[in-house]
């Protein structure tokens, strides 16, 4: 994969705040008692360190060295193990706890989705849990994300314009291509993300077929039954 920007990895939190999803994977370690928690995607850390708790394992993993870096650098990430690479660089020992957050699962594409969760399975004890969220595909969010006219905005590195393009690809694939130009200094960074949107049924089919039951699925981070029509799907599975 083309890695992010260092100066995109830096406006990553504050574009992305901890907020309720966080604290629902926080809560639901709680509540199982989790000893050992793998976060897959953890990107920049930013739930990660704060699963750390006492006598309690986690590990983090992600492709992106950029954001790695970013992690490592974080208050308490010394506490947490940083691994590079994607699902199948997780250790053999088996966790209590696998989580995804920020959508990770929709930035995996078909067939290496399946791929993934047969290697989350394979990290994960018999009974553990695996949580993580994506978009419903009825709802078409997509839609809304369309910004053919740039924004301005004052960041770290000065006035940042933004737009960005959509285009379907069809099977539920989605391409985002992000404009970031940074005005002090001219340059502009193209950030092209698939998304892939898959609808209640097939995930809980790919998740049978990796090992997994299904547990609930929620539609809000206040445990609503998914009903069909919220924007989102939060996934709580166990490995059978």
């Amino acid at each position: 994969m083309r890695d992010y920007d260092p100066r995109i990895v830096d406006l990553y939190d504050g574009d992305n705040p901890d907020g309720p999803d966080h604290d629902h994977f926080r809560g639901l370690a709680d509540e199982i008692g989790a000893r050992r928690i793998l976060d897959v995607g953890c990107g920049t850390g930013i739930l990660t360190v704060t699963l750390v708790d006492e006598g309690r394992e986690v590990v983090g993993v992600d492709p992106s060295p950029a954001m790695l870096a970013y992690a490592r650098r974080r208050e308490g990430a010394e506490a947490v193990s940083w691994i590079h690479g994607d699902a199948s660089a997780a250790p053999d020992e088996p966790f209590d706890l696998v989580v995804m957050s920020g959508n990770v699962a929709q930035h995996i594409p078909d067939p290496d989705w399946s791929r993934a969760l047969a290697d989350i399975r394979r990290a994960a004890r018999h009974g553990a849990t695996l949580a993580f969220e994506s978009r419903n595909p009825a709802v078409r969010m997509w839609e809304l994300w369309r910004q053919p006219t740039a924004t301005r905005r004052e960041t770290m590195h000065g006035l940042l314009e933004e737009w960005c393009q959509v285009e379907e690809q069809g099977s539920g694939r989605v391409l985002l291509r992000s404009f970031n130009r940074f005005v002090s200094t001219g340059d502009t960074v193209v950030q092209e993300d698939v998304l892939t949107f898959r609808d209640a049924e097939t995930v809980t089919a790919q998740l049978a077929d990796a090992g997994f039951a299904v547990a609930g699925i929620w539609g809000d981070w206040q445990r609503t039954p998914f009903d069909g029509m919220q924007p989102i799907m939060v996934f709580e599975a166990r490995a059978r």
